[in-house]
Order: C-alpha cells, then sequence, then structure tokens
C-alpha cells in the first residue's frame, strides 16, 4: 500500500489525463508548503535547498528500488513498456531537482519560481532532448527515473539563467 502510494505521487498518478502533470503539480505544492514553512519559522534559504535534496535522493531511490514492482503491477495498464503512466514518483524527483539552488527570497519571487520551473521541467520531460530520450529505455525504476532527471537539470539551468542572471 505504501509503496503503491508513494510511485503514484498520493494518487496523482491515477489522473486520467496528464498524469504526469498532475504528478508535477503535486510535487510543486509540497515544495511550496516546505518553502512557506521554513519562511514563517525564519530558516535560512540553504534549508530549503537541503530539504529538496534529500526530497529528491529520496523519490529518486523509491523509484529505482519499487520501478521493477510497478513495471510489473501496472503492466496490464502501461501506454509504454517501461514506464506505466500512473508512475509519477519520477515526477516528484524531477519537479524538486528543477527548483534545487534557484533563489526564491520572496513570495512574489518563489511563486514566480515554480511556475517557471514546472513549465520548463514539463517541458523538457514531454519533448526528452537527446540524452534524456535514450534514458527512458533503461530498465525498471533506472528507465522510470533518469529520462526525469535528465529533463530537471535542463530546466534547472534555463531556471539559474533566468532567474539569476536575466531578473537577478
Amino acid at each position: 500500500m505504501i509503496r503503491r502510494w508513494a510511485m503514484t505521487g498520493l494518487g496523482s498518478g491515477y489522473s486520467p489525463i496528464a498524469s504526469g502533470t498532475a504528478g508535477s503539480a503535486v510535487a510543486i505544492v509540497f515544495a511550496f508548503a516546505i518553502w512557506w514553512i521554513q519562511s514563517a519559522v525564519g530558516a535560512p534559504a540553504m534549508c530549503m535547498h537541503h530539504t529538496l535534496i534529500v526530497l529528491t535522493v529520496l523519490a529518486s531511490v523509491g523509484c529505482i528500488v519499487w520501478g521493477p514492482w510497478a513495471v510489473e503491477y501496472f503492466s496490464a495498464k502501461a501506454k509504454k513498456p517501461g514506464d506505466p503512466g500512473q508512475v509519477v514518483l519520477d515526477e516528484f524527483a524531477g519537479q524538486w531537482l528543477a527548483l534545487l539552488a534557484i533563489p526564491m527570497p520572496t513570495l512574489e519571487r518563489t511563486l514566480a519560481v515554480m511556475a517557471v520551473q514546472f513549465f520548463l521541467f514539463r517541458l523538457f520531460d514531454v519533448i526528452k532532448p537527446w540524452p534524456a530520450s535514450k534514458f527512458e529505455k533503461l530498465p525498471n525504476g533506472w528507465g522510470i527515473l533518469t529520462d526525469d532527471l535528465a529533463a530537471a537539470i535542463y530546466a534547472n539551468i534555463i531556471g539559474q539563467i533566468i532567474f539569476r542572471w536575466v531578473m537577478g
């Protein structure tokens, strides 16, 4: 039961349309809640980055460890071999990695960062520019996870340029 809820992003992977987008949206809600709580208690900005690192690692490990189970469990409903649509824990890992180390000093900037990074991550996850397209062919949890991490890295690089250099 726990692994099914984790792999489906608390059930967001059961969304009848765009389950990956639904999973990414839930990951953004979690990230915003963490930012809000840490801001309310006056935690330094580095706490947000450390939290995102821990969450990304946990979600990644979950994908790798439970990936073979998920492929088997959801195989009858899979849209493509190796990456069942219901599995969105990889979107959680990717979305959190896309947000990592981007400055979010104010509420307004945080909302802008989260909106832009949500869009960029989803864009790169859907179009899968090389080598992300190669990574999804890896077996089980590795294939589920690594294409999303590649998309997140692309999104993070663009986000760093936008929010550090363009918007300063």
